[in-house]
């Protein structure tokens, strides 16, 4: 019975959420709210696997997500809509339910090949070298986008709205609500996974010592290129989500703020700790929220916190620890067979 807890309280907390929803008990707000926690954990525990277990320094994570937004929405919007750009729509609306988490895949997998581009110079560099590497992925990829005017350059992209809606004409549930639930659940899942497997304990002995790791059979540059195509392919997922939420998106969204923003959850949340990066995510949704009404302020504060986090307790809310470490009962339900 033990092994069927956490999907008991999984699915508790989903029919929950979706019942609440649909009574009237959540407005719109709180769901964005939660929909962009949702979203934050998958951004601040994949950028968790290359900075926190592997022990390396990536500052491009909010590349990532842009090309996992714009490759799944542009498909999307192709696919399923009459749009100016592509024209009439290539297959019937009545198909988005279908068709649409083919096209969050294909973002991801879009984003796990730029990742695999960052992780071949990642062979021979480290610490603040491979940050700036990646800040200049990061640069490389904004500007790229805003520079083709067919999927409107600087002024954004938009019409995924549109195909959120199609979902909801078929069955009229919060669908962006349920994907981000599924897709939050599936990345903490295969981020434990990955971690507890043969290719995350390689990855940890990358951080602990790279050149011991390489004495002890450790191919620590396919290491690095797992780790980095996950990462990288996990915020293209997470990307896909943030932009079918807004039903737009702009290459603006996408610079060093927002890696900042995923940085501070990182670092916030513990080194290595999944749990962490959970709690994180939550806890700094909250804030942002919070800090809403102070505009332009929020953009010092935001990395006024990674200083002060960075000076005051550099080890995060965790720690490398996770919750199952501070209570050990809690083993028994993080358990994958």
């Amino acid at each position: 019975m033990q092994r069927f807890t956490m999907p008991i309280l999984l699915a508790a907390l989903f029919a929950g959420l979706i019942g609440m929803s649909q009574g009237g008990m959540i407005d719109l707000y709180i769901q964005t709210v939660i929909m962009f926690m949702g979203i934050n954990i998958i951004l601040s525990s994949s950028l968790n696997i290359v900075n926190g277990y592997m022990g390396e320094f990536s500052c491009g994570h909010a590349g990532f997500m842009a090309v996992g937004a714009y490759v799944s929405s542009l498909l999307s919007v192709w696919l399923l809509t009459d749009d100016r750009v592509f024209g009439p729509a290539v297959l019937s609306p009545e198909l988005a339910l279908v068709i649409f988490p083919l096209c969050l895949l294909g973002g991801a997998v879009a984003a796990a090949l730029a990742g695999l581009l960052v992780a071949i110079p990642s062979f021979k560099t480290r610490d603040d070298y491979l940050a700036i590497i990646t800040i200049a992925s990061l640069y490389i990829i904004k500007s790229t986008i805003e520079n083709i005017s067919a999927i409107g350059g600087p002024r954004g992209f938009m019409g995924m709205r549109s195909v959120v809606v199609f979902m909801e004409d078929v069955i009229e549930l919060p669908w962006m609500l349920i994907w981000i639930f599924i897709s939050t659940v599936f990345t903490i899942w295969i981020i434990r996974r990955f971690v507890s497997s043969t290719y995350g304990k390689g990855i940890i002995a990358v951080r602990q010592d790279e050149v011991a790791a390489e004495i002890m059979s450790v191919n620590t540059n396919k290491m690095k290129v797992v780790a980095f195509m996950l990462s990288s392919g996990l915020a293209g997922l997470a990307g896909g989500l943030f932009a079918h939420v807004l039903g737009y998106v702009n290459p603006g969204a996408f610079g060093i703020l927002k890696t900042t923003e995923i940085m501070v959850m990182v670092y916030l949340g513990g080194m290595g700790s999944l749990t962490g990066s959970v709690l994180s995510a939550v806890l700094f949704t909250v804030l942002m929220e919070a800090m809403r009404p102070l505009q332009i302020i929020k953009w010092v504060i935001v990395p006024l916190m990674l200083i002060i986090l960075m000076h005051f307790r550099p080890e995060g809310i965790m720690g490398n620890r996770e919750l199952s470490d501070i209570f050990p009962r809690l083993r028994r339900w993080f358990q994958f067979k």
